[in-house]
């Protein structure tokens, strides 16, 4: 389930009275190609069991994995980060771009015009999920819900509509890569071996948030019980994990660089850690190409993706992103013996 929208400034994006607007947004640092492990955090390589006993078909059976050494940035990419990209490189995302008319003739001009996906709720309640979005000219990293919406008191939200190539493009630009399944999935774990969420077995509740879902019936209310109500929440509002890591449950989807089949395929696990990237294959568009995203987002809600746990996981494709959709990098380096995932 692909994406998301509305505005909060970051001073007031905290309403609850947990939540506090003071404790997020850690010390989030210049992105800079000369300084690739700025914002990064160690984690020790080692073997865990990657996937569930499956809550939906696609997460298992579980397999031993073994992953190196890497680095893994602190909070999401937020918008502020992205924007350094983009002032020093000059990239424009696929979100921004014309669709090309050799590759969509079926498509008029208008259709091709450079589009992204915004979640636009259910407000008639319609049972079709395909109702609950809407492609919106205009929509952007930089305007997120469209024409008239900006990143104005966003600077550290994480950064939305993004596509595959663009964040691999971030990537690289700091001389990192977006991380595997299994990277991403023994980061989220945070050392609790076999736990349900990233922060142990415990179900989330209004009383103590543990990350940004949506609380009620989905699409038709969410009652804002984390602090966030339909809507992302500024990188680093909730507590780390067992690593240090923020919003590795909810907030937004995360790109892997796996390519997406159902189920867990061992032999190419053991070998790299994710899927081989010679095809991808979604039983439901099967002739849509589409990698792995992790992690959730404020949209999932238990009744309807549950897919906040660290074990889920769910296909993006290729061809564009979302008004819920980002991603976060990897550096893969050696790490003090006494970093943590060891």
């Amino acid at each position: 389930m692909l994406v998301p929208l509305l505005a909060c400034g970051v001073a007031a994006c905290r309403s609850g009275p947990t939540l506090e607007a003071a404790a997020c947004q850690p010390n989030l640092p210049r992105p800079d190609p000369a300084d690739p492990k700025a914002g990064l955090v160690p984690v020790k390589g080692g073997v865990f069991a990657m996937g569930a006993a499956a809550e939906r078909p696609e997460e298992g059976p579980p397999r031993q994995v073994q992953v190196g050494d890497f680095w893994i940035d602190r909070t999401e990419v937020t918008n502020a980060a992205f924007a350094r990209f983009v002032e020093a490189t000059g990239y424009v995302t696929l979100a921004e771009r014309p669709l090309s008319a050799a590759e969509y003739p079926h498509l008029s001009a208008a259709q091709r015009a450079p589009a992204s996906l915004v979640f636009a709720g259910a407000n008639e309640l319609s049972p079709d999920p395909s109702t609950w979005w809407r492609i919106v000219p205009g929509a952007s990293w930089r305007a997120p819900e469209g024409p008239g919406s900006d990143l104005a008191g966003r600077e550290a939200w994480p950064v939305v509509h993004i596509a595959w190539e663009d964040a691999l493009a971030y990537a690289r630009w700091l001389g990192r890569d977006l991380p595997t399944e299994a990277e991403w999935e023994y980061a989220a774990r945070g050392g609790l071996a076999g736990a349900r969420y990233v922060w142990g077995d415990a179900a989330p509740s209004g009383e103590a948030p543990q990350a940004n879902t949506w609380q009620g019936v989905f699409p038709a209310a969410d009652s804002g019980e984390d602090g966030h109500k339909a809507r992302p929440a500024p990188v680093g509002c909730y507590a780390p994990n067992g690593y240090g890591l923020y919003d590795m449950a909810g907030n937004v989807w995360e790109w892997t660089q796996d390519w997406y089949r159902p189920g867990l395929a061992p032999a190419a696990v053991l070998e790299r850690g994710g899927p081989p990237r010679a095809m991808s294959h979604d039983p439901a568009e099967p002739g849509q190409a589409k990698h792995v995203i992790k992690g959730g987002s404020f949209l999932c809600a238990d009744n309807y993706c549950f897919r906040y746990r660290p074990a889920a996981r769910t296909p993006g494709p290729t061809d564009g992103g979302a008004s819920h959709v980002g991603f976060r990098t990897v550096l893969r380096a050696p790490v003090p013996e006494a970093a943590d995932g060891g």
